[in-house]
């Protein structure tokens, strides 16, 4: 139920607005939609623009959390000893000179508009710490922690969130999402680097806890209870507003104009054909599903792109991870049995989606104004472990660009014979950051500013110049 945070102000029969907005179902339509809106008033970002310095309108980030071994993915070592290379050989793609891992056929036609980065660090062989620094730009204190949680002093936003305060939404849906769901380790532990940090609530990027691959697949924020009618939705949006404009003299802390422009967000976006409708995976035709595959992530990877064709700016694409992962590898955590995991669950569902996406884009002419980036938190292992798996390496991995300005068909920096370190052309999560930013039109140096006032650089990073057009 929507409740508004701050100071609650007593009314003449001794109850506070808080409490009644809390018990009234009043809170819009007594949903859980609202309950994406509710935000921390008292912490506005500062937002500041700078010249169109990218050719990307929107970004969709795919996150392959576990760790993807780069030597079966976009890495291959045909030359190294078996049990650095292992079961997985090398595949020629459609760029001479560059090979991918043999089970990602589609993606290996569709190289020529990929970019590769094969030398990315973080240095940290720790899911949360790690996860942390790829998605923020900035390197956990300590590193090599793991099951860290969020707070300070690991409050950074993360990229969706400098996005959100530096460019307000368009339309009725939201500037940035996560879907769908969030990240977590076994213990339950959630990774910090998700949300807007110091930034507060009203930059969090929203999160869609969903099931795209399910047959009755809907967003629970955009399904209207079954004995709610449009009509009743109307009737309570309008009652909310008439309580508002009466409590208006009774507080006027900054809070409940913030909170007045939630209520109205919410129900733009109920009341949006258009906008609800971007949510709606059965408007696609079952050779398009079909095509980016079953799983819930390749479904995922398919809602993304028409939420960025229906307005969001950017969409982070989670791997989904089920009640039925196995707790000694989930996900890309493969510690054990990798090269079966690999063949079965992992490679080709994510070929499937990405090659899918790439070439939806390039079909619908939105690809040089889509940035896609495919990354995780680190690589594996450059050898196998007694269980036929590969454990956690931060050293070196490789990660996958394309559209939204980056040049397609290349190889940026390489890794040494073994996949374990890196040889040349070395690249930071930070400068990542700062070229993703780039490309969306954002100045790297641009300031925000924490609960305190004080300015920071949006990223410390270098744009990484030789991958743009």
């Amino acid at each position: 139920m929507l409740s508004i945070r701050g100071r609650a102000t007593s009314l003449c029969d001794g109850l506070s607005r808080r409490e009644i907005m809390r018990v009234g179902a009043l809170g819009l339509t007594g949903l859980a939609l609202p309950q994406l809106l509710e935000q921390n008033a008292l912490a506005q970002p500062t937002r500041e623009t700078s010249a169109n310095r990218g050719k990307a309108k929107s970004c969709i980030l795919l996150f392959l959390m576990g760790g993807p071994p780069q030597h079966s993915t976009w890495d291959p070592k045909p030359d190294a000893p078996a049990d650095v290379r292992g079961e997985i050989g090398p595949l020629s793609t459609n760029v001479p000179g560059i090979q991918f891992g043999e089970l990602m056929p589609r993606l290996a036609t569709q190289a020529d508009k990929l970019c590769v980065l094969r030398a990315v660090s973080t240095g940290d062989n720790a899911h949360s710490s790690s996860g942390y620094y790829m998605l923020t730009g900035r390197p956990h204190a300590p590193m090599n922690r793991e099951n860290a949680n969020p707070g300070p002093p690991n409050d950074w936003p993360n990229i969706g969130a400098v996005v959100n305060s530096l460019h307000p939404p368009r339309g009725t849906l939201p500037g940035t999402v996560r879907l769908p769901c969030h990240i977590f380790n076994t213990d339950g532990s959630v990774w910090p680097g998700q949300d807007a940090g110091f930034l507060g609530r009203s930059a969090d990027p929203w999160l869609f806890r969903c099931t795209p691959a399910a047959p009755d697949f809907q967003i629970p924020e955009f399904s209207l209870p079954v004995d709610l009618t449009t009509d009743r939705l109307t009737q309570r949006h309008s009652l909310l507003d008439h309580l508002n404009r009466a409590f208006a003299g009774t507080e006027r802390s900054g809070v409940l104009e913030h909170y007045d422009g939630l209520t109205q967000q919410a129900y733009a976006l109920l009341t949006s054909a258009k906008s609800r409708s971007a949510f709606n995976l059965a408007n696609e035709t079952d050779a398009t599903r079909a095509r980016y595959g079953d799983s819930q992530f390749g479904q995922s990877v398919l809602l993304a792109s028409r939420l960025v064709e229906a307005g969001v700016r950017l969409v982070q694409v989670n791997w989904y991870r089920g009640p039925d992962e196995p707790s000694d590898n989930p996900c890309w955590d493969s510690h054990t049995d990798e090269t079966k995991r690999l063949k079965t669950v992992l490679i080709p569902p994510f070929d499937a989606a990405f090659a899918s996406l790439i070439d939806d884009l390039s079909q619908r002419g939105t690809l040089d104004e889509t940035l896609v980036v495919c990354l995780s938190e680190f690589g594996r292992s450059p050898r196998f472990n007694a269980r036929g798996g590969r454990d956690h390496w931060g050293q070196v991995f490789s990660i996958a660009l394309a559209g939204g300005g980056i040049r397609g068909g290349i190889v940026h920096g390489a890794s040494d014979r073994l996949g374990a370190h890196p040889k040349d052309g070395l690249v930071r999560p930070e400068d990542i950051t700062a070229t993703i930013l780039h490309c969306l039109g954002l100045n790297p140096a641009a300031e925000i500013h924490d609960s305190q006032g004080r300015p920071f650089a949006i990223s410390r990073g270098e744009v990484l110049s030789k991958l743009l057009t």
